[in-house]
């Protein structure tokens, strides 16, 4: 469908559609923890395997990530989006009709290969195209979809559903959104466009000194998303269990208290979103960690529903800049012929904290449960050592 309007309308149109990409890609990532108390049952599975089904689902994001600077370079943006929203629909609808554990392992291959397309080519588009505002509202879409995806299945539990129906309504979402992409291929090349010249002029002006991807700087940035990644995952999957399992919560409840944890995530980008740039990306990533410290900490201690419930928000809160704000700051570290490699390195560095941290935690949930918090709190302190590493690099012009 080919749409007649001005230059300014494609530019506001396309940044609605970006935003619905990563409102997509937020569906799965909520709801797979939650619903997996009821899923491993019904399948036979015993609870510690989602550690390992998110592994391989995240190594497999982290290949199409580390690989997104040569695809990109070959196959345009909303190409590869729209054949990623595919893949994601295709994997969500094989988890809807999953019946033995193995089959899984089969679901997750097109869900982490359309995942990981998506995550590294629009965060790389909106860092070179777009303010650090937009891209804390595409992360705040990120985290409306991880949030939507428990209240889905709440919701789809309330009126007698089952965990299957949950998978079966994301995967048609995320089909839809495949076909709206095709349907506005034109719109792409409406975006704010400084090349590359311009904006090594513009640093320079600013007394910046870049770094090059192939530097200390551009092998610790991966490592910081690395750690990030592995807190928010480890929380995301396995807070409903530790609620739900380790302290009797009602498993709607449960899922209810992790929906907050998303929603947080969400608000807190909303709202950071509109401070971001005048801020700036540091120092709200610094005060972010911080927060979600303590968030951590305290549902480690907390001792049910209500407390819990609010630790959980808390962290969520903490966590809304990090991500946003170390992808948006590639543009101010590193010369424009890197930034797509280095965010590519990132969203692999996230998507392998994502694959191997859940996975350790899943053997710690084997033991206790309620070491899981303890774990996170120690991700979290290693995020902020690397990240503060980073930033003395970066400032110094030492990279």
């Amino acid at each position: 469908m080919e749409m007649i309007m001005s230059k300014n309308g494609q530019s506001r149109l396309l940044i609605v559609i970006i935003y619905l990409a990563f409102m997509s890609l937020g569906l799965p990532d909520g709801s797979f923890g939650v619903c997996w108390p009821l899923m491993h049952r019904e399948i036979g599975a015993p609870i510690e395997m989602a550690g390992l089904v998110v592994t391989v689902g995240t190594l497999l994001t982290a290949l199409s990530g580390f690989s997104s600077g040569w695809v990109l370079a070959r196959i345009s943006e909303n190409t590869v989006l729209f054949f990623s929203c595919v893949l994601t629909s295709l994997g969500l609808a094989g988890m809807a009709s999953v019946q033995q554990p193995w089959f899984l392992f089969l679901a997750v291959v097109p869900l982490g290969l359309g995942a990981g397309a998506v995550d590294a080519g629009l965060n790389g588009y909106v860092a070179k195209h777009y303010t650090s505002r937009h891209m804390n509202w595409l992360h705040a879409c990120w985290g409306i979809g991880a949030t939507c995806g428990p209240m889905i299945l709440a919701q789809v539990l309330a009126f007698g559903g089952t965990w299957r129906h949950a998978f079966a309504f994301i995967a048609v979402a995320q089909a839809t959104i495949a076909v709206i992409i095709g349907m506005t291929r034109h719109v792409w090349s409406s975006a704010p466009v400084m090349t590359m010249e311009q904006m090594e002029q513009a640093h320079a002006e600013q007394g910046r000194v870049l770094a090059e991807a192939n530097t200390l700087a551009g092998w610790l940035a991966p490592v910081v998303f690395y750690f990030y990644v592995g807190v928010e995952f480890t929380v995301g999957l396995w807070a409903g269990s530790l609620l739900a399992v380790s302290r009797g919560v009602p498993p709607a409840a449960a899922a209810a208290a992790v929906a907050g944890f998303y929603g947080s995530i969400t608000v807190g980008r909303i709202l950071v979103g509109l401070i971001a740039d005048r801020v700036g990306n540091q120092r709200l990533v610094s005060y972010g960690a911080g927060v979600a410290l303590v968030g951590i900490v305290g549902l480690a201690l907390a001792p049910g529903l209500g407390t819990g419930a609010a630790s959980l928000v808390l962290t969520g809160l903490g966590m809304a800049p990090i991500y946003p704000g170390l992808m948006h700051e590639v543009k101010n570290r590193f010369t424009p012929s890197a930034i797509q490699t280095v965010v590519g390195r990132q969203s692999g560095g996230a998507s392998l904290g994502g694959a191997t941290m859940p996975a350790i935690a899943g053997a710690l949930a084997a033991v206790s449960l309620e070491w899981i918090p303890w774990f996170a709190a120690g991700l979290t302190l290693l995020l902020i050592v690397v990240n503060m590493r980073l930033d003395r690099l970066t400032r110094t012009g030492k990279a």
